[in-house]
């Protein structure tokens, strides 16, 4: 058989690569003769450039950043030959750069992806492919703005504190962003408005740490920060707060939208650069996976993607993942032929389930994967 392994990062434990290669792992002891093919996945969250730096050619370029406090932190850009920055806004932005108890979207700040799109423009590039997701950060970019010399003031015309919340007193930006011309893309698979009952503040405001008082707060700064973006920025699309993809990682598609930007699906983007059309062609089962393969999964990540594909071409697609709460019957419609769990791998042993799934999830993942080739492999 032909095995085409092509999971997403399992977030807080193993990067897509780590995943792939533990599932091939386990599939090998019980059916060696099988031919399997790895793509690791992102859909714009953390692992973005290091799955595009696999697959593609060009100059990894380290910079130095700071993370959503201030503090120094290292990230890097891909730059292809075609003169194409890719670079990720988790490596700046990202959740896992704070410990739980310094997660605070109200004064979190997107200023270390502005760095990180102004080393590209410095080092040449003519488009920049920004990956979303994953972010601790709902300040629509206004970090970002910063960095690139447009920054948010108040009334008096003083530069406001970084943080989503401190845009309840913006009232215009200085200076004009200084990206050389770039042509922006925000590659995300989420499509959520800025604002609103589905916007950035309320859907992920309080995986961030916010409150329900502070959700309120944010969506109303945000709100605000819209207005002033569409009045002073030239080239903003208007009713930029209900545009598909203004809410992705924290409003950060906002910023990208009003610099004359365009959203492009993640995994859309990474199964073209990756050549995957191919390997799916030549699959005779498909086992992609997450870390928590919820409700969220099925609306356009990387899971619905893979299984949407299989299920075109009729391949089966089996899901591993850390948890599994998404239901058997929108999960099948989905294209997802089975779907096994790590938590309810170790749930027999003392101290299993959760625990032993984020501790153990390499070895987890071969014995599941062993456990499926005896069940699969022809």
């Amino acid at each position: 058989m032909r095995i085409l392994i092509c999971p997403d990062k399992f977030a807080g434990t193993l990067p897509a690569g780590q995943v792939a290669e533990a599932v091939r792992d386990g599939w090998r002891e019980m059916a060696p003769g099988d031919e399997l093919v790895l793509r690791p996945l992102s859909d714009g969250g953390p692992g973005f450039v290091e799955v595009l730096a696999a697959a593609l050619p060009g100059r990894r370029l380290p910079v130095s950043t700071v993370d959503p406090l201030g503090r120094p932190v290292d990230g890097e850009i891909l730059v292809t030959a075609d003169g194409t920055a890719y670079l990720e806004s988790a490596q700046a932005c990202g959740l896992h750069l704070l410990a739980p108890d310094e997660r605070d979207p109200r004064r979190t700040t997107s200023y270390g992806l502005g760095a990180l799109l102004a080393t590209a423009a410095e080092a040449g590039a003519r488009r920049a492919v920004v990956g979303l997701g994953g972010s601790a950060v709902n300040d629509a970019g206004a970090g970002l703005l910063a960095a690139l010399n447009a920054v948010p003031v108040d009334a008096a015309g003083m530069a406001l504190p970084y943080g989503g919340a401190a845009l309840l007193a913006v009232a215009g930006l200085t200076g004009r962003p200084q990206s050389r011309g770039m042509e922006l893309v925000a590659a995300t698979d989420v499509d959520n408005p800025l604002t609103g009952l589905t916007g950035a503040s309320n859907v992920f405001g309080p995986q961030k740490g916010a409150t329900r008082e502070d959700v309120l707060l944010l969506d109303d700064a945000l709100r605000r920060f819209a207005e002033v973006l569409e009045r002073d920025l030239p080239g903003c699309p208007s009713g930029l707060a209900g545009l598909p993809g203004a809410g992705a990682a924290g409003g950060l598609g906002a910023a990208l939208l009003a610099l004359g930007g365009r959203c492009e699906s993640g995994i859309g983007l990474v199964t073209r650069l990756t050549g995957l059309d191919a390997a799916y062609d030549q699959a005779d089962l498909v086992i992609t996976g997450e870390g928590s393969f919820d409700h969220q999964s099925l609306r356009g990540k990387v899971v619905a993607g893979v299984a949407g594909a299989a299920r075109d071409r009729g391949v089966p697609c089996v899901v591993l993942a850390g948890r599994v709460s998404a239901g058997r019957r929108e999960s099948a419609a989905a294209g997802v032929t089975e779907a096994h769990s790590l938590v309810e791998h170790f749930g027999g042993e003392p101290h299993g389930g959760v625990e032993r799934a984020m501790s153990r999830p390499a070895e987890g993942l071969r014995a599941l994967a062993a456990r499926l080739a005896g069940q699969w492999s022809r």
